[in-house]
């Protein structure tokens, strides 16, 4: 478990913990979290309570050619919306911090991963786990889902985290998950996506995600939610090498 951070805490109702990230004052950042393409930060805010924190800011994130500037955080953001719209996958609670060392960007609950634990090495987790990520990743249309980006904390739950590389309006699919290509979707889990597809069409998540992506994206978001739901549909199959992201880990 990280310093300063209890289980009490990690415990408490998302609306709470999102109203915290957002309101507390005194983000002290603590150090930066080295090997990341953008300037990524652990930070401590409280002081009471005390919560660890990753803070990614807007003026950190390296130009890219195919994602606009400065929107790298707001997809953080709006991968955590959706996922608690469909209820799956663990995504720690993520909002848009106003006030900051570096101004505007994301900020995420931390999540004390237990080391030698990620994708690649995790024999023993659920099946049911993978199949939610690789379909919120079809979903989402991640362009970077890393075996690192899988943790597995203390009391065995799986989370995922580094999702600025999401929504594209074209197909980005990038992806170490590949186990289920061909497979038809599980029935299990079209009600959520039923859900999901409603409250996007009319529902508060709609006018959460039009804040956070452009139109255009918050349409093809649609389309693909429609696609995945389609009889006949199955998850996709790699298409090259660039199917899979670089490095893996």
């Amino acid at each position: 478990m990280a310093p300063g951070q209890s289980s009490e805490t990690r415990e408490r109702p998302a609306d709470e913990v999102e109203r915290q990230l957002r309101d507390l004052p005194d983000l002290e950042l603590l150090g930066l979290l080295r090997r990341s393409s953008n300037y990524t930060f652990l930070a401590r805010l409280g002081p009471e309570p005390e919560l660890l924190t990753v803070y990614k800011p807007r003026v950190g994130e390296s130009p890219l050619w195919d994602f606009p500037s400065g929107t790298l955080y707001k997809r953080e953001v709006a991968a955590y919306l959706l996922a608690r719209g469909l209820g799956w996958p663990n995504i720690p609670p993520t909002v848009v911090r106003q006030r900051g060392p570096h101004g505007v960007g994301a900020l995420q609950l931390w999540v004390e991963a237990l080391p030698g634990r990620d994708f690649f090495e995790a024999p023993d987790a659920p099946e049911t786990v993978w199949e939610e990520v690789a379909l919120f990743d079809v979903v989402t249309n991640n362009a970077d889902r890393k075996s690192g980006h899988c943790l597995n904390d203390e009391a065995g739950r799986w989370w995922v985290i580094d999702h600025g590389l999401t929504f594209h309006v074209e197909t980005k699919l990038r992806t170490v998950i590949w186990d289920f290509a061909g497979r038809p979707l599980p029935d299990r889990l079209r009600g959520d996506l039923e859900r999901a597809t409603a409250e996007l069409c009319s529902g508060e998540l709609r006018a959460a995600m039009a804040e956070l992506v452009s139109p255009h994206e918050l349409a093809s978001l649609e389309r693909r939610l429609e696609a995945v739901q389609r009889p006949g549909w199955c998850y996709p199959q790699p298409g090259s090498g660039w199917s899979v992201p670089w490095p893996p880990v």
